[in-house]
């Protein structure tokens, strides 16, 4: 007995550090800009990804994207859900990663999901792509800072315990939430026609500099070490909502561009 409880402390422990690697908008969030995307489909559109998807929802696929990570063949898709910038700078003056980026990967999947000569087997993948990064695109962080990662290595701790600030904004924020994202989706902001329209409005380059200023408010929401708690929620969790809504928003809007 005692070998075996020697030889579970460190998978233990390893379990306990990778479930502390930072991932991307949690599943929770993924699907819930998933879900509200559906919302906003056109008919023609819904149709298109139905027969793509075999039936599967936006939801269900939103979170393909970090799956495959665990398979080293799909490494060069690994830069396409960030986009490295300084705080002071726009997507035009940012250095370029030379193996893309989340720009990059957007229009990448656009453009196979509008050439007649893709196979649908290259559709239905770069569809479920698609459907991750722009979900990406609205989580502040993925628009960060080179040198920590987009706030990878900004430690800070919730409720007491240890995380980062990237983390905060993918995960620990909605987790503690205690909804699903079914739950997420049907509570969103109710918006009239012209607010959705203006939301809709802009290329990918353009959301991409919208959501950096939110990035700049986040890095100077917090001390290195601080202990986030109630009022970090009270104070974010609705710009939290507000991005979820909007990449479902602006997901629906790609997606009818392309199907219409």
């Amino acid at each position: 007995m005692k070998i075996k409880l020697f030889l579970l402390i460190p998978f233990l422990f390893l379990m306990s550090s990778s479930s502390n690697e930072s991932v991307f908008w949690g599943k929770n969030g993924h699907r819930a800009t998933g879900k509200i995307a559906e919302k906003h489909l056109s008919r023609k559109a819904k149709k298109c990804i139905n027969k793509l998807l075999n039936g599967q929802s936006l939801a269900f696929v939103s979170t393909y994207a970090d799956e495959i990570k665990s398979d080293k063949k799909f490494n060069k898709y690994y830069s396409w859900h960030y986009v490295n910038m300084d705080l002071d700078q726009t997507y035009a003056d940012a250095e370029k990663n030379p193996k893309g980026d989340l720009v990059t990967g957007i229009n990448t999947c656009i453009s196979v999901l509008k050439d007649k000569k893709s196979t649908d087997e290259d559709k239905a993948f770069h569809l479920k792509l698609l459907v991750h990064f722009v979900g990406d695109l609205h989580q502040p962080m993925h628009i960060g800072r080179k040198e920590d990662k987009g706030g990878n290595t900004v430690q800070v701790e919730w409720f007491g315990r240890g995380t980062n600030l990237h983390r905060v904004w993918d995960e620990n924020m909605i987790d503690d939430w205690e909804m699903s994202y079914i739950e997420l989706a049907e509570n969103a902001e109710d918006l009239s026609k012209k607010q959705i329209e203006a939301i809709e409005k802009g290329s990918i380059i353009d959301w991409v500099n919208e959501v950096h200023v939110i990035t700049n408010e986040v890095y100077n929401s917090v001390k290195v070490g601080e202990n986030l708690r109630y009022k970090y929620s009270y104070n974010h969790f609705g710009t939290v909502r507000k991005q979820l809504q909007k990449g479902g928003i602006r997901l629906a809007k790609v997606l009818n561009d392309i199907f219409d």
